[in-house]
């Protein structure tokens, strides 16, 4: 991937970061929040190298911890984690499945608010978590898996739109029988 490509991903990330602040009707009417931060992980570990990927967890974790009450950083280590295990077995993992994308992106959706709690809680911070604080990691992980399918169609789409189609075969015949010599 090209620079054009990584600038469309880390505006994305930005856009994704800033979301949860602009639509706030699912605060006020669910009572939960959707971050699509760790589904767009997800992607990028599926996608780009992993400096890239690093970059888009750095990135969305300090966006995400400029917006909340958060300590700068708390949500950057879990979106590297989710990244880095994900790209340690993307050879195994079919990316164009939809059922592995609602997979990773549940499984995603779930630890990524899961191991927030546990860095706050090694580091001494004491976070508002209670029985309250079910319904709202429930709706952050059903509504991050059912939208992942939806980011990777809608990124795909949008990347493939500045980038060339990859070539998938070679260019000429493999079946072409070549003669040596003298006929």
């Amino acid at each position: 991937m090209k620079l054009l490509p990584h600038s469309l991903l880390l505006g994305a990330t930005w856009l994704l970061a800033f979301l949860p602040c602009v639509m706030d009707w699912p605060q006020r009417w669910l009572g939960a929040q959707v971050s699509l931060l760790p589904p767009l992980i997800v992607y990028a570990a599926l996608s780009c190298t992993p400096g890239w990927m690093m970059l888009l967890a750095l990135a969305g974790g300090m966006l995400a911890d400029a917006l909340s009450c958060n300590p700068l950083g708390s949500t950057t280590a879990p979106l590297l984690l989710i990244g880095v295990v994900v790209l340690r077995n993307r050879e195994v993992i079919l990316r164009k499945e939809t059922f592995a994308q609602v997979t990773l992106g549940l499984a995603a959706s779930a630890a990524a608010p899961l191991l927030q709690v546990l860095l706050l809680l090694t580091f001494g911070y004491e976070p508002l978590v209670g029985w309250g604080s079910l319904w709202p990691w429930v709706f952050m992980t059903v509504a991050g898996g059912a939208l992942t399918p939806w980011l990777f169609r809608g990124l795909d789409r949008l990347l493939g739109a500045v980038t060339y189609p990859t070539a998938t075969g070679q260019g000429w015949p493999m079946a072409r029988d070549i003669v040596r010599g003298r006929h």
